[in-house]
């Protein structure tokens, strides 16, 4: 029975060396500058910027192929962000991508919810909950308003609701004036 108990513990100890050793020797290395970009951006996954999330088009704003403008979700403050991180002039959001608007969740009219299951489908973060032919509702907490849900609704019971401004929602809003210290008299 003890040489059985031993011969597991040193197994488990020669599995946990070489996995241990697997971690370090095969470590992934990211780009610690995708990352604070990535950690600017608001993280809706909704696409509007041209590119299928959040991580990829902080991947390309760090190569150079997009400009930092093309997100509708962070709107002026995330690009003020983006532009004081990289060290570029402010541009104004891109009419292209879309127009800023206030933070949005979605909110379904479970009486009009067929259980289509179209709307869990086309949710990046999986805030809709319910299944097929049964009614479905959001977990608001995890809606990022990203507005993927309301076109796939064949019978339109999906609206996008204004998030109410309370103390755990309220941000502080990007100084509009430059600040600079005086000079000493």
């Amino acid at each position: 029975m003890a040489g059985a108990l031993l011969v597991m513990a040193g197994i488990a100890v020669v599995l946990g060396a070489m996995l241990g050793y697997a971690s370090i020797r095969f470590k992934v290395k990211g780009d610690p500058l995708v990352d604070k970009i990535d950690a600017i951006l608001p993280q809706t996954q909704c696409g509007q910027c041209g590119f299928p999330g959040c991580k990829p088009y902080a991947q390309a704003i760090a190569k150079g192929e997009a400009e930092i403008n093309q997100c509708p979700p962070g709107g002026e403050e995330g690009i003020r962000k983006l532009a004081d991180l990289l060290g570029k002039e402010f541009k104004p959001l891109s009419a292209e991508h879309g127009t800023e608007k206030p933070k949005r969740v979605a909110f379904i009219d479970e009486a009009a919810c067929i259980g289509c299951t179209l709307c869990t489908q086309a949710c990046p973060v999986d805030a809709i909950v319910g299944a097929a032919k049964q009614m479905h509702t959001i977990v608001a907490p995890l809606c990022t308003g990203c507005e993927l849900c309301v076109s796939p609704c064949p019978v339109d019971c999906i609206a996008m609701v204004p998030v109410p401004e309370t103390v755990e929602t309220w941000k502080w809003k990007y100084p509009v004036v430059k600040l600079t210290l005086a000079e000493p008299a």
